[in-house]
């Protein structure tokens, strides 16, 4: 443990710290596979792009559903048990992609998906407050950024494979006619259509199965391993602590802002695949300028933990989000590379941004953590609602003249001035 770790993670605590922190990385891969799976789902089922989101809506629902549920199991057991049967409910979604596949509906994959995700509620909801628990208050946001870090690694891992193991591999983008040129999947004939339907859809489930397997090996794992009991608080009544949530204002306006945020980076990443698409670039090399975005969001990650040291995290936070507005504008307003590279760059300003706000919003409230907790995991529910309202403007192919890909990203836009203002309002009753 080298001694900036040491400052922030305490030595009785280190090994429950790098086990938990390895459960960022784990739901940082399905975050991550699962975005690119709009596009591969809207040509294989033949959907629109709005349908095609409720993969989305689907697996971050899955939060909104399960986050109090796991605030109020996590309060009266504890918080090594709720990550166990978080990890439980997280391999049965991973697994069922195998029947999914089998039968080729589109809507056993949304319930695949939405039951995974009750699993993420309970480990988001359990596995945050959990580090911040592990130490000293004052070191507590930094504490998370250090961890949250560690979910990138994870999300490149889960690019990596739906880039090349899944998009590069759909045989419904590989026709072409006699020309050489790509044809559209949907003009194919329909043996053909379901030959190559059933083809793709076994790629898609390999690396969920596959994830499900490795899920079960961390159950086994933190099963045989003893964590501290930090959190769980049998005396304490779910309404008198939602009653002292909803009146303290940092918290209501930290819960505002992480669904904000949570919409800004799913719409940003999973659209990144069609704003590319109208610039002639295939799905499988999208998702690479994905990939580099994540890359810029891990490095960004760990330095804006750095800077945390010296600079404010409240200021930090504001500045952040008026970065991601500027270089979000560029997307919106450049058509062409020069667009895709501002949108590319707008994840190096939002790498702070999860984890800050989570950490500013559950500053000081104690012993109503958990149920604090709960409310910001349920805030991921931004990432359900919006994407099919951009899938949506994007179907429209242009809008006021303009391409609806790059008009669409109005909608993240939004987000980070909802970000920035947070930011500022704790910034000054921090001052005050």
């Amino acid at each position: 443990m080298n001694k900036a770790t040491a400052k922030v993670v305490e030595k009785k605590y280190l090994v429950p710290f790098i086990i938990i922190t390895s459960l960022f990385a784990l739901w940082g891969f399905a975050n991550d596979i699962t975005n690119p799976m709009v596009a591969a789902f809207k040509t294989v089922m033949e959907i629109s792009t709005a349908k095609a989101a409720l993969v989305q809506f689907a697996f971050y629902g899955g939060y909104a559903t399960m986050a109090i549920p796991a605030a109020l199991f996590v309060q009266k057991f504890s918080y090594k048990k709720g990550i166990l049967l978080g990890l439980a409910l997280y391999a049965t979604g991973a697994l069922l992609f195998w029947p999914a596949a089998q039968y080729e509906v589109f809507g056993f994959f949304l319930v695949s998906l939405y039951i995974l995700t009750f699993g993420l509620a309970f480990l988001e909801t359990t596995a945050n407050p959990f580090i911040l628990s592990l130490g000293a208050e004052e070191t507590s946001t930094r504490r998370l950024n250090l961890a949250q870090a560690f979910n990138p690694l994870g999300s490149l891992l889960g690019m990596y494979v739906a880039s090349r193991v899944v998009l590069a591999s759909l045989a419904s983008d590989k026709h072409t006619d006699a020309a050489g040129n790509l044809v559209d999947f949907s003009t194919l004939d329909e043996a053909t259509k379901a030959i190559d339907r059933a083809h793709d859809l076994m790629i898609i489930r390999n690396p969920y199965v596959i994830l499900g397997l490795v899920v079960i090996v961390m159950f086994v794992v933190i099963l045989v391993t003893k964590m501290p009991d930090t959190g769980h608080q049998n005396q304490i009544h779910p309404w008198q602590s939602i009653k002292r949530l909803v009146a303290n204002k940092i918290y209501g306006h930290g819960v505002i802002a992480q669904i904000a945020y949570v919409a800004a980076q799913i719409m940003c990443w999973t659209f990144i695949i069609q704003y590319a698409g109208q610039l002639g670039i295939d799905k499988a090399t999208a998702q690479m300028y994905n990939i580099v975005a994540m890359g810029i969001f891990l490095g960004s990650r760990f330095i804006s933990t750095m800077i945390m040291k010296y600079v404010n995290s409240r200021k930090l936070l504001m500045f952040f989000a008026i970065g991601a507005m500027i270089s979000l504008g560029g997307a919106i307003l450049i058509n062409g590379m020069a667009g895709l590279y501002c949108l590319v760059a707008t994840s190096a300003f939002m790498s702070l941004m999860f984890p800050t706000i989570y950490g500013i919003a559950l500053e000081g409230i104690g012993q109503d953590a958990t149920l604090g907790a709960a409310g910001l995991v349920m805030a991921i529910v931004g990432g359900a609602l919006m994407p099919p309202i951009q899938g949506t403007i994007i179907d429209m192919g242009t809008v006021f003249g303009h391409p609806a890909e790059n008009v669409s990203f109005i909608l993240p836009f939004i987000s980070f001035i909802v970000i920035a203002h947070f930011g500022y309002r704790a910034y000054k009753a921090n001052q005050a």
